[in-house]
Parts: structure tokens; sequence; C-alpha cells
């Protein structure tokens, strides 16, 4: 598609406080004294590309050029209405429905933001109301979950799919009861949208109002449901305001006190989220099920124990204190994850079972360290719980507090017996845990109390390797400075060294460096930390490494250096360290490559320039015969192949399968190197076109 090209010329008026005009789109420039200086515009001046050049000494010449269907959505989003008229007037957009990769149309774009006058417009030219993203949203759905009420009517208006579900199964009612947006459910409900229509997971707009605690959207859920044709809600109205009265001539009028809202639940579930005692007594002395399921299997007690509803414990706790739901929490597993301690008591008291585990093998301790619930922490441990429960992988609550670096709660555990080496199914200790996630505090606490710190994890790797990879100083140096050992081989002998430098850390690689790492460490395939930096482009580990006298001719088992990794991706800034100190550019690995076949075969043309400025041969030879123009040809890289004819290139080398670089080219289809090889070749050969060094060499897996 071409390019929609926007040009300005900005002229410095001193009784201007603004000024902004381009061909087709409008933007705000605002010019103070004798500089461009404007916000908003420098940074679309920058998004886009642009280039401002200086015309005179107040005046500026600004070129933009955008793809028209880009700037008509980056306007849509915008709220710029004029440009997207103008965009679409000028025929400079086909597509009123053109979407970006994810989906969004103009029309989603501006739905979101709220943008009415954009959205009126695009659907007076005929905007498809009903598109949908990649994920199966709507316009409507997305001014639904974003509570844009005057868009939303407008969609409506023009006949929007109330009930329109995304792939997941959301409709726009469930978006705007999940976001509490109160007006936008009163409007849908208004236009006839159902709340029977639920998620892939079961969950509909009522239910996950309810979960979410959004009491204005819980309402207007239920009163409509009580203005429609089946009265059976009105109880659950009824418990939700305590409303004893009316509940009692529900009862009395033989309505089923278990029965299921359309969402799964009972009236008791509601009554045991509001805490509301009088209704519950009148639903429990009416039959109602104090251990009924609803959808998911969650029981009125699992209610109450989310939201504190202690009063409420009295009556339902003898009825489903070990109920469990489908991923087996217990109601002492929702009380331990809220912080609410005083039901945890009461649970306790009762006989709820401390170490009861879910489908994920998680005991109210796992969760009540995930969610930093101290105080739920200690009154399970001085109730017994286990210490060093173990979940799913094996993961104590030790693990868990290190990993989201909870260090009150790891210092308690560990009070209470926790072992600091205890293991996950990968062989991470909690230290391994905390060296990962960054957590210093949990470090040092666990290394106060005795953690192995050159423990290994299952790939052989200790929690220095961890800090590195992940790049943590703190950790690192707290490690270091507890005597880590800074060359701990692990598996393929990868040191911390070669972690910081493959992920990129120079702040961890200095430091190693600094506490005695060996620069000249080989992992098993005898790549050096000098390989890897050369090879991932980080000039500046790579630096620090030559600063501290590592070989920059160094040999891989292959036979590989520094220089063939650098040459081969194309980095220059590595390429000219290595030669300034000293590397030799003609040096064979055991395949015969040198840096020179490397940079031809990847059409790396600085490095090229580079590498034949400091010597490098021309017409070197591979162990099959294959000099660096052979390379080039095979890649068609026409560029390449004129830069070494310039340098003396032999055209007419013969491969050791009787191949010139011409006949290679014209055997594979590279019409411009052919063109550029033909008049300099004396011959070309017919023969089949053998296979050249051509494969990349590969660096050592360094994940963890």
């Amino acid at each position: 598609m071409d390019a929609y090209p926007i040009k300005l010329s900005l002229y410095h008026d001193p009784s201007w406080s603004t000024v902004g005009r381009y061909c087709r789109c409008h933007l705000v420039w605002s010019v103070a004294h004798d500089a461009c200086a404007c916000a908003a515009s420098a940074a679309m001046a920058v998004w886009c590309g642009a280039r401002i050049l200086p015309l005179e000494r107040r005046v500026y010449s600004i070129t933009l050029v955008i793809e028209p269907n880009t700037a008509f959505l980056r306007a849509a989003r915008a709220g710029q209405l004029d440009t997207v008229v103008d965009l679409l007037d000028s025929g400079a957009v086909k597509d009123i429905n053109t979407c970006n990769s994810n989906g969004l149309n103009a029309l989603h774009l501006a739905a979101k933001d709220g943008h009415i006058s954009v959205v009126e417009e695009l659907l007076k030219r005929g905007a498809t109301v009903d598109a949908a993203t990649k994920k199966g949203n709507t316009a409507l759905h997305i001014a639904c979950l974003a509570g844009q009420e005057s868009v939303a009517r407008a969609l409506l208006a023009a006949g929007a799919k109330a009930d329109a579900q995304s792939a997941a199964g959301f409709t726009p009612l469930y978006m705007a009861a999940q976001e509490n947006h109160a007006g936008c459910v009163k409007m849908l409900l208004a236009a006839g949208a159902s709340q029977t229509l639920a998620t892939e997971d079961g969950f509909t707009p009522l239910a996950v109002a309810m979960q979410q605690g959004h009491d204005r959207v819980v309402a207007e859920l239920l009163e409509s449901d009580t203005r429609g044709k089946v009265r059976l809600p009105a109880l659950h109205i009824a418990a939700k305001k305590n409303d004893v009265k009316a509940a009692t001539l529900l009862l009395e009028n033989e309505h089923n006190p278990d029965a299921c809202s359309k969402s799964g639940f009972t009236p008791l579930h509601i009554a045991a989220h509001y805490g509301n005692v009088g209704v519950a007594r009148a639903l429990l002395a009416a039959g109602a099920d104090a251990g009924r399921a609803a959808k998911h299997n969650i029981t009125p007690l699992h209610v109450a124990s989310k939201w504190g509803q202690l009063a409420m414990l009295d009556l339902l706790v003898e009825n489903g204190k070990s109920a469990t739901t489908e991923s087996g929490l217990t109601p002492l597993h929702v009380a331990s994850f809220m912080g609410c301690m005083n039901i945890a008591l009461v649970l306790i008291g009762a006989g709820a079972p401390a170490d009861a585990a879910t489908a994920r093998g998680e005991t109210p301790l796992h969760l009540a360290a995930r969610a930093h619930q101290t105080d739920l922490v200690r009154v399970l441990l001085r109730n017994n719980a286990k210490v060093d429960a173990r979940a799913r992988e094996e993961q104590t609550p030790l693990h868990v507090a290190a990993r989201l670096g909870h260090a009150d709660i790891a210092a308690l555990l560990v009070q209470h017996g926790a072992d600091v080496g205890a293991t996950t199914k990968d062989k991470y200790t909690p230290l391994h845990i905390a060296a990962k996630e960054g957590k210093e505090e949990v470090a040092s606490i666990l290394l106060e109390h005795g953690a192995a710190i050159e423990a290994e994890t299952r790939k052989g790797f200790t929690p220095l390797h961890l800090a590195a990879k992940y790049g943590d100083t703190g950790v690192a140096r707290l490690l270091l400075a507890q005597a880590a050992a800074p060359d701990a081989p692990g598996r393929s002998h990868i040191t911390p060294l070669h972690m910081a430098t493959y992920y990129g850390h120079p702040d961890i690689a200095l430091l190693l460096l600094d506490k005695g790492a060996s620069p000249h460490s080989l992992a098993k395939n005898g790549h050096s930390a000098l390989h890897i930096a050369c090879r991932h482009n980080h000039p500046d580990i790579a630096f620090a490494l030559l600063e501290h006298d590592a070989d920059p001719s160094v040999k891989s088992k292959a036979g590989f250096t520094p220089l063939h990794m650098a040459a081969q991706e194309g980095h220059e800034d590595c390429v000219e360290m290595l030669i300034e100190r000293g590397a030799d550019v003609n040096v064979p690995a055991n395949n015969g490559l040198t840096p020179v076949h490397l940079a031809a075969s990847e059409g790396r043309t600085g490095v090229l320039k580079a590498l034949m400025s400091a010597g490098g041969q021309v017409n070197a030879r591979t162990r099959d015969g294959f000099t660096p123009l052979h390379q080039a040809a095979q890649q068609g890289h026409t560029l390449i192949i004129q830069l070494l004819l310039k340098q003396n290139a032999d055209p007419n080398a013969l491969s050791a399968n009787g191949q010139t670089a011409c006949a290679i080219a014209d055997r594979l289809g590279y019409i411009s190197a052919v063109e550029a090889l033909r008049p300099v070749t004396e011959n070309t050969l017919s023969q089949a076109v053998g296979d050249t060094e051509q494969g990349k060499i590969e660096v050592v897996s360094l994940h963890a």
C-alpha cells in the first residue's frame, strides 16, 4: 500500500500561540521563540519518522510519511475526527473496516476511548457495527468494558448485537458487569441482553459481579430478573437486602429455599455474601441446604469465609467445614487467602482440616503465604499446620514466600522449622527461587539460617547462576559476599559468567570478574564468555572481558574464535574491538572457515570491509575448497561478490567438486550474482552444485 505523505511548514510569529496545518490531517503545534518546541507534535513527528529541517531562522519544514491505514487507525484512536473524515474523503483509505494485526479497526479504537463523534461518523459511513477482533470482541464489547455509555448507546442504536459473544464466550453484559459499569449494564438489559449466556468456564454476568463484589451491578441484574417472567430471583433480592419479611412471605408461598438463580447461586449463598443472618435463619428454617454447592462447588460457607462474614459461621460451620470447590478449596483455604483471621479460628476450632490440599496440592498455609497474610500464617502454624507441606512441583510455603519476596513470612516459617534446603521437583531450593526472582531480603534470611549456597538444580545451576541469568546485582553481590563460587560449573560447564554474558547483564559480568571469575573458563563445547559476548553483540561485556585478559583468539572445540562469531552475526563493534586486540583475521576453524568466509556467507558488508582492511584473505579456502566468493555466490549476495572482486578475489577458483562461484550462482538462480561473475569467469561448469559450509555456528544452550 502506498505511503501517505504529510508535509508541514511552521513559521514563528510572536503573536501566535499555536499553529498547525498539514495537507490532509490536523495536528496542533505549539511554537515558542526560535524553536519548534511542542510536546504532542514532536512526539508524533518522532513516532512517524519525521525529518525536521531548518529552512530559515524561524521556519521549519517537517515531512511525515505515514501509511494511510495506519494514520487512519491512529486518528480514530486519538479522536481526530477531521483527520478520519479527510482520509476517507480523499480515498487514501479504501476500506473503512481496515484493522491492525490484532483485528482492531477504527470503530473498535474510537469506542475504547469514548470518541463518540468519530464513532458516529464511522457508523454513518457504513462501518460494520459488529466487526470482531481476533479475540471475537465487537466495538460494543470494548465500549462496555471501558464503561463508555454514550458510545454503547450509539452502537446499540446502529444495530449492534447486545448478546454477541467473543471467542471465550464473553458478552458485552458480562464485560460491563465485570468492570462494575452499572450504567452500561442497565442499558444492555433494556436492550434485551440475556443474563443466561455464560463464558466458556460457566460464568454469567451475575456470577462475575457477585464474585467481584459489585453491589450495584448485582442489584441491577437481580432486579431485572424480578421484572421478568420468572419470580424466583425475588427471593435472592430479599436475601441480598436482608428483607426478612419479604423472604418469609416468599417462602410461605412455596418458593424453593434452594432454588438456584441463573448463575447457579442459592438465596443462602447471597445471604452469606452480605452477612445477612436474619434471612439466612429464615432460609434454614424453611429447609435450605447449608451445604448446597453452586457452580464450581462453591458452598455458602465458602462465600461467608471469603467475605469475612463471621456472624454467618455459627449457622453454616457444621454443614460444610470440609466442603471443597472444584479446584479443591475448602472454606479454610478461602479464609486464609483473604486474611479473615477470626473466620479461620472458628473453622479450625470446628475441626476444619488445616492441611487440606487443593487440586494443585496447596494447603491453607501455601495460600496465606502467597497472599502475604502474615497473621494467618502465624495462626495456622500455631494450630499445627505442616510447615513443609508440599504442593504441586513439590513447592513448600517457604518456596512461595521466597518467590514473592515476603520476607516476614519467610522468617516466620523458618522460625517454625521450615526446611531451608527443601527442593522442588526440579531441585530448586528457596534460595534458588529468591535468587531467580531478585528477592535479596529473603535470600539474606535464608543464608542466615544455613541455606546451602552451592546447592544445584537438576540442571546443575547454583543460586549465583540464577542471579546472573536474571540480572539481579543485589542478590549476586550478597551471594558472592557469602563466598559463592564465581566459577561454579553448571551443566555443560556453564559458569555464572557465561550466564550473565548470554543474557546481557554487564553489571553482573563485571561484578563476577571483579570477584575472581575467570574469563578463560570454557563451556563443554569450548566457548568462552568472549565467544558468547561476540555472538550476541554485547560489546560492553566483551570489552570488560578483554580488560580482564580474555584471549581474543581462543578457539572452541570446532575451532571457532570470537572473531568468527562476531563476523558471522555482523557485529562490527565487536569485530573492530577484537582486531584492535590482535585477533587473527585469517584463522581457520576446523572445517577451514575463516571470519572472511562467514562475513561473505551472511552478507555482512561492513564486517567484510573491516576484515579485509586488517589483511583478511579473500582467496582463503575451506577444507572442501570453497572461497569467500563461493560462499557469497551461494547466498546470492551481489554486493559482497562485487566487493570481493574489487579485492582481487579469484572468480575462476574451483571448489573440491569443481564449481566456480558463477556456476553456483547460476544453478541457484541468482541472476544479479551471475551477471557480476560471468564477465570475469573463464568458464561456467555445469556439474551439480555441492553444499557449502553455510550453516551457522551454534552456541551452547544456556537456558536454566
